[in-house]
């Protein structure tokens, strides 16, 4: 095992490829960006109308480093989620990427912003509601009660599908190009038809759609779930390929059922899931997926499997688009060629449990940024 240490260089460049332009975020109050972007297509409500419509915050749907998200009702009936943000997020960077990259999208796999509340520290985010939750509870085996809760492989592929669709959708189908930087099951949102949507904007960054390579300070994302070379720059540009990384780390959770980093595996190899899963398909051994029931179902697993290997590339310029990885999981099996083995290898000691563990930024020089990287001996 080969551990090379990176160290991110101080960005040359000053100008960062953003919606508000030159100034630092912590110059912009929120009510100068509402103000100077116009009238927004958003009903801005009260935090009096926040209380209101959660009953007092009584029923309390998850929880996050943001803050909580609670169910809700509107005047007309309508379900809500209402995502209220800590008092202490400061300059309200998060809100402002949120309300400013969500309020210009209109598709069926991006969850859709009905309003916002900003008054004073009082921050929220008012979305339609998704009755079957997060996507992770229906992929981790932790999280299942019963084995026939585990969805099955068909829908698992008609979901990844339809989350690319809006992958697609954020980096090409908007007037602006739109990357996301934190993909990850928890972030999916399911409705009553196990419908995807993409949820959760605030690390959200918005650049010209001719902008192939972007600037940024810091990390941010997932541990998990980051791509190379947001962490460091000598694996290349940050681009949305990264986007294309992090949805390949979230497909391969969905085939195995688990995290792709797992601290209690038996042996080292098994550790870093997509180290086993591709020495696994190399060797055309049986991946012992749970529900695969029929050759139909083992095809779906290894299209999903040989199609994420290819968006966790440690080289961007080697990850397909994501119009090309819905062409990938429609086609045929036999077209799909197994892709080299990642550069990127299992950490030579037990790690945290990184999918919730979220970099919201990091300083513009940081001396110590690991990354593991190798291959088996």
């Amino acid at each position: 095992m080969v551990t090379i240490w990176c160290f991110r260089k101080k960005l040359s460049s000053n100008r960062i490829i953003h919606f508000w332009k030159q100034e630092s975020l912590s110059n912009i109050p929120v009510e100068a960006f509402l103000r100077n972007n116009g009238p927004l297509a958003l009903r801005r409500y009260s935090y009096s109308d926040i209380k209101k419509m959660t009953n007092f915050f009584t029923d309390k749907l998850g929880q996050g480093g943001y803050g909580g998200v609670y169910k809700g009702k509107l005047p007309d009936g309508s379900l809500v989620a209402v995502k209220v943000l800590k008092e202490s997020r400061g300059n309200g960077e998060e809100f402002i990427n949120e309300v400013a990259s969500i309020s210009r999208t209109s598709h069926v796999n991006i969850v859709t912003l009905m309003g916002f509340c900003f008054e004073g520290s009082k921050r929220g985010l008012i979305y339609e509601f998704m009755p079957n939750g997060s996507l992770d509870k229906f992929i981790y085996k932790q999280n299942l009660l019963r084995d026939d809760q585990r969805l099955e492989w068909e829908v698992l592929q008609n979901i990844a599908v339809e989350i690319a669709r809006g992958l697609e959708y954020l980096h090409r189908g908007c007037n602006t190009r739109i990357l996301h930087f934190d993909i990850k099951p928890h972030n999916i949102l399911l409705d009553e038809n196990l419908c995807p949507k993409i949820s959760d904007f605030g690390l959200a960054k918005i650049c010209p759609r001719e902008e192939s390579i972007i600037s940024m300070l810091g990390a941010r994302g997932t541990i998990g779930y980051i791509a190379p070379e947001v962490f460091c720059r000598n694996f290349g540009g940050v681009s949305h390929k990264s986007d294309v990384y992090s949805y390949g780390m979230m497909v391969l959770e969905m085939v195995g059922g688990r995290k792709n980093i797992d601290a209690e595996a038996d042996q080292t190899s098994e550790i870093f899931f997509p180290h086993w899963i591709y020495k696994r398909l190399e060797l055309e051994k049986e991946l012992g997926h749970l529900g695969i029931m029929n050759e139909t179902d083992r095809e779906s697993a290894r299209r999903m499997i040989i199609v994420s290997l290819w968006c966790i590339q440690t080289d961007p310029s080697n990850r397909p688009s994501m119009r090309r990885v819905i062409e990938m999981l429609e086609g045929t099996l036999e077209s799909l060629q197994i892709p080299p083995k990642p550069f990127l290898s299992s950490p030579s000691r037990s790690p945290i449990d990184s999918a919730s563990t979220t970099v919201r930024s990091l300083p513009n020089e940081d001396p110590g940024l690991s990354l593991f990287i190798g291959s088996e001996p």
